[in-house]
C-alpha cells in the first residue's frame, strides 16, 4: 500500500491542504482497515478475558507502531509539513478504565495479539468513563468524561440480545474495538452497550438518577456505590456484562462445533477481578436451558472458568446482600444457592461459604470454588493469598493456586512514549526487545562505558525539558529540569501512602524554611485520582494542593522544592510523566500492594525504584540487586503481625518522633488552613492522628532517610547512569508478553 496516496484518498485532498483533524480521522479508518485485513482466529479453543476495565488509553499511535507504519507515517507527514504528536491530539482518550487493574488488561490484550493467540477482551462501554478531575478551590471535582465521537475506534455489530432483569429487559448492543498485535494478528475487544442510554441525564458533576437503568447502565464506570443505589446499578452493570458476555461465548463456541457438554473444549473464561463473577452462575443458568442438568452444568463450568485475583484488602473482594441480587437478578439466586449450598455439605468452615451469616454473597469464593484456577499477580501477592488471606481456600485446593506476575507491554510504554530511549537502545542492542524483552539484558554489557553512560542521561534530561513545557503549558507551573525528578503516580488510595510523600514535603519545606538546603533541586509530582465518595482519599488530594501553593509561591524554598499535582491524571499524562522520572515512588504498605504495574514502566524508562518490599517491588529488587533500588520500611510479615495483634497506635510515633510530630501538625497549621479548608485538612489530621490504618507512620523515619539516600546519590551522575541503565536492562522480565506465555503455558493452554 502506498501510505500517502491511500491517506489522500481518504481526506480527499492534499495532506498539505488537509486540518489535523481531517488526517486524524483519515489515519484512523486506515488503522482499523488494516488491522482487519490481519484478523486471525486460528485454533479450536478460544481465550476470553472479561473485565469491567480495559483502560487501553489513545489507539492511533500504538496502532501505528503494531502494524509496523509508524516511521513511514510521521515522515510522510513531515513532508507535507504535519506533526504527528499534534494529530494525536486530536484523539479523545478512550475512558474505559481507572487504573493498574484496567491498563493490566490493555497491556493482556495487546500482548495475547502479538503472541498470536486466539483471545478477546469482553466488557462494557462506558460512554462517560471513569470521570474528569478538576481542581476547584484545591479540591478535587468530577466532571463527566465523554470519548464517544461520530469517527472512533468503536465499531458496531449486528450482535445483540434480549437482558432480563427482575423487572424488565433490555436489549444489548456489541460495538467492537480492533486490538493490534506487534506484526502479528489482529484480536477484538468485545464492548456492550444499551441503545437506551442517555448522557444528558447527568446533572452537575456526575449526579445522575442511578435508577433509570435503561438511561444510564453504560454511562460510568464505578458508579458512586454510597448507597443502596449506586450499589445495585452496579450488579445490573456486572450481570449486563457477563449476560452478553456468556452468550456471546456460547454462540461462538457452538458455531465452531461445541456440544456444550464440552464447552471448556472451546473456550476458557478469565475472570479478571470479582466485577465479572456472575458469569459462572449466568453460565449455569444458561446450559440448563439449554437441557444441560445443573450437576453437569456446574462441571463444565468449573472446567471453563479461571479467576485472577487482584487484592490482599478484604474489603476490596465483593460481598453482595442477596437482598440487592433479588431485586436485581433473582433468576441467579436458586443457582447460587444450590452452588452455596454444595459446598457446605462439603465443609463446615464457614469461611469458605458463598453466602455468609450476614446473607451476603461472597464472589471470589464463587470464583474460587467453582473455577479451575486462582492465580495471585506477583510472587509476595501469590504468597500471601496463599498463607494468609486465602489460606482456608488453599488448604483445600492447593492445585488451584498459581502465581502470574503482571507485566506490561513495552511496544508503548517504551517504543511509543519514550521514542528517543527505544531509537538508542535499538543502535546499541539491535530492535529483538521489541518482541523478545529479555533481550534488553545485553545493555548490562554497557555499564561501564562512559559514551552510553552520558547518552542516556542525556536522553533523561531531554524527557525532563519536554515535561517541564508541557507541566507549563496545562499547570501553569515552571519546573526546574535540573531537578531530581521525584514521582508517584497511581490511583489515590490510603495504602498507597501519598499522604506519606506529603508529609515528607511538609518535613523538606520546614527543613528549608529552617536554612538546610538540598544540595540538588527536588520536584515531587504527584497524579492520581480518588474515588467520588472516599472523603479521605479526597483529603490527601486538598491537602497536597495546599503545599503545592504553599511551597511553590515561597521564595524562600521554590528555588529547591517544587510540588506538583497534575490535574486528570490518565494515560496519556502518564506517557509524558514516565520517560522524565528520576526517582519511582512505590511506597505502600508491606503486604497491600498486589503488584503494581506503574514500577514497571518507571523502571523501564530508567526511574530507580523507592519502595516498600511489596508488590512487584520484591521481584524488581530481586532483578536489579540492592544497590539499584531504594527499600525501606517494615518488612510484610511484621506489618501482618500488627494488624492480627491490632497493636499500632499512631500516637505512639506521634509523641516519640519530633520530625513525624512537626509534619503532621503542620497539617493543621494556621499556614494551612489560611491556605485550605479547615474541615477536609482536620479531618484528615484526626485520621493519621487516631487511626492510620495503613500505618503511615511506622515507616515515616525510615522513608526520610531512604529518600535523602536517594537524593544523595543523585549527585553522583556517572553512578546514578549506571542505575538507570541497570534498571532497564532488568525491566525484560516485566514484558506482559512473558505473563501471557505464562497463562497460556499453565491455564489457557491454547493450541
Amino acid at each position: 500500500m502506498n501510505l500517502k496516496n491511500e491517506l489522500e484518498r481518504l481526506c480527499g485532498k492534499q495532506l498539505k491542504e488537509c486540518s489535523n483533524k481531517e488526517l486524524y480521522i483519515s489515519l484512523l479508518n486506515m488503522v482499523k482497515d488494516m488491522a482487519k485485513d490481519k484478523v486471525s482466529r486460528k485454533g479450536k479453543k478460544k481465550l476470553y478475558y472479561i473485565s469491567a476495565e480495559f483502560l487501553i488509553g489513545k489507539l492511533l499511535s500504538n496502532n501505528l507502531i503494531n502494524l509496523g507504519i509508524y516511521d513511514e507515517v510521521k515522515q510522510i507527514l513531515n513532508e507535507n509539513g504535519k506533526d504527528i504528536c499534534e494529530i494525536e491530539e486530536m484523539e479523545a482518550e478512550p475512558s474505559l478504565g481507572n487504573g493498574g487493574l484496567g491498563r493490566l488488561a490493555a497491556c493482556f490484550l495487546d500482548s495475547i495479539a502479538t503472541l498470536g493467540l486466539n483471545g478477546d477482551g469482553i466488557g462494557l462501554n462506558y460512554h462517560l468513563g471513569l470521570f474528569k478531575q478538576v481542581f476547584e478551590s484545591k479540591l478535587q471535582k468530577e466532571e463527566a468524561n465523554p470519548w464517544i465521537e461520530e469517527n472512533s475506534w468503536l465499531t458496531r455489530t449486528e450482535i445483540s440480545y434480549p437482558i432480563k432483569f427482575k423487572n424488565f429487559t433490555l436489549q444489548s448492543r456489541l460495538y467492537d474495538i480492533e486490538v493490534t498485535g506487534f506484526n502479528n494478528q489482529t484480536n477484538k475487544l468485545h464492548l456492550f452497550d444499551v441503545e437506551t442510554v442517555e448522557e444528558g441525564i447527568v446533572e452537575e458533576g456526575i449526579d445522575f438518577d442511578k435508577e433509570d437503568i435503561e438511561k444510564n447502565l453504560t454511562l460510568f464506570l464505578y458508579p458512586d456505590d454510597s448507597d443502596e443505589e449506586g450499589q445495585l446499578l452496579r450488579i445490573y452493570q456486572q450481570y449486563f456484562m457477563v449476560s452478553n458476555g456468556a452468550r456471546l461465548i456460547l454462540d461462538e463456541c457452538t458455531a465452531k462445533g461445541s456440544n456444550l457438554y464440552d464447552l471448556y473444549d472451546y473456550a476458557v473464561i478469565q475472570i479478571n477481578d470479582t466485577h465479572p463473577t456472575m458469569i459462572i452462575p449466568e453460565l449455569i443458568r444458561l446450559l440448563m436451558d439449554e437441557g444441560i442438568e445443573m450437576d453437569d452444568a456446574i462441571a463444565i463450568v468449573s472446567k471453563t472458568c479461571a479467576y485472577t485475583n487482584h487484592t490482599i484488602l478484604s474489603e476490596a473482594l465483593e460481598k453482595w446482600p442477596v437482598r440487592y441480587l433479588k431485586k436485581v437478578v433473582p433468576h441467579l439466586l436458586p443457582i447460587i444457592e444450590v452452588l452455596d449450598n454444595k459446598v457446605r455439605r462439603k465443609f463446615t468452615d464457614e469461611n469458605l461459604y458463598i453466602i455468609d451469616k450476614d446473607e451476603r454473597v461472597h464472589m471470589a469464593h464463587i470464583d474460587i470454588h467453582y473455577g479451575f484456577s486462582v492465580n495471585g499477580v506477583a510472587a509476595l501477592h501469590t504468597d500471601i493469598l496463599k498463607d494468609e488471606e486465602l489460606n482456608h481456600f488453599y488448604k483445600i485446593y492447593p492445585e488451584k493456586f498459581n502465581n502470574k506476575t503482571n507485566g506490561i507491554t513495552f511496544r508503548r510504554w517504551l517504543i511509543h512514549c519514550n521514542p528517543s530511549l527505544a531509537e538508542y537502545i535499538t543502535s546499541l542492542i539491535g530492535d529483538g526487545y521489541k518482541k523478545d524483552a529479555d533481550e534488553l539484558e545485553k545493555l548490562e554489557e554497557f555499564l561501564k562505558d562512559d559514551d552510553v553512560l552520558s547518552k542516556i542521561t542525556m536522553i533523561k534530561k531531554q524527557n525532563k525539558e519536554q515535561l517541564k513545557t508541557y507541566i507549563e503549558e496545562t499547570e501553569g507551573i515552571v519546573l526546574n529540569s535540573e531537578a531530581i525528578f521525584d514521582i508517584q503516580i497511581k490511583r489515590l488510595h490510603e495504602y498507597k501512602r501519598q499522604q506519606m510523600n506529603a508529609l515528607y514535603v511538609i518535613h523538606k519545606y520546614l527543613e528549608i524554611k529552617r536554612g538546610k538546603i538540598p544540595t540538588t533541586p527536588i520536584t515531587i509530582i504527584f497524579g492520581a485520582k480518588a474515588a467520588p465518595a472516599y472523603t479521605i482519599a479526597k483529603d490527601i488530594i486538598h491537602l497536597i494542593l495546599c503545599l503545592q501553593e504553599l511551597v511553590n509561591n515561597d521564595v524562600d524554598v521554590n528555588k529547591y522544592l517544587q510540588v506538583v499535582m497534575v490535574e486528570n491524571y490518565n494515560v496519556s499524562k502518564a506517557e509524558k510523566l514516565i520517560p522524565a522520572c528520576d526517582i519511582s515512588e512505590q511506597i505502600s504498605l508491606a503486604s497491600k500492594e498486589a503488584s503494581g504495574t506503574g514500577n514497571m514502566k518507571l523502571m523501564l524508562n530508567g526511574a530507580v525504584t523507592l519502595g516498600t518490599m511489596d508488590g512487584a517491588n520484591v521481584e524488581i529488587e530481586q532483578l536489579v540487586g540492592t544497590d539499584n533500588i531504594y527499600i525501606f520500611g517494615e518488612s510484610s510479615e511484621k506489618i501482618m503481625k500488627h494488624y492480627k495483634k491490632g497493636d499500632y497506635i499512631s500516637k505512639k510515633y506521634y509523641n516519640k518522633n519530633k520530625s513525624i510530630k512537626e509534619a503532621v501538625d503542620f497539617i493543621v497549621s494556621t499556614q494551612m488552613i489560611k491556605i485550605g479548608k479547615k474541615e477536609n485538612l482536620k479531618r484528615l489530621y484526626q485520621e493519621i492522628l487516631n487511626k492510620d490504618w495503613f500505618m503511615t507512620l511506622i515507616d515515616f523515619d525510615s522513608y526520610c532517610k531512604k529518600k535523602e539516600e536517594a537524593y544523595k546519590d543523585y549527585e553522583d551522575k556517572k553512578d546514578w547512569a549506571k542505575k538507570m541503565l541497570t534498571n532497564i536492562s532488568k525491566a525484560g522480565f516485566f514484558s506482559s508478553d512473558r505473563t501471557i506465555e505464562e497463562y497460556n503455558r499453565d491455564i489457557w493452554k491454547l493450541s
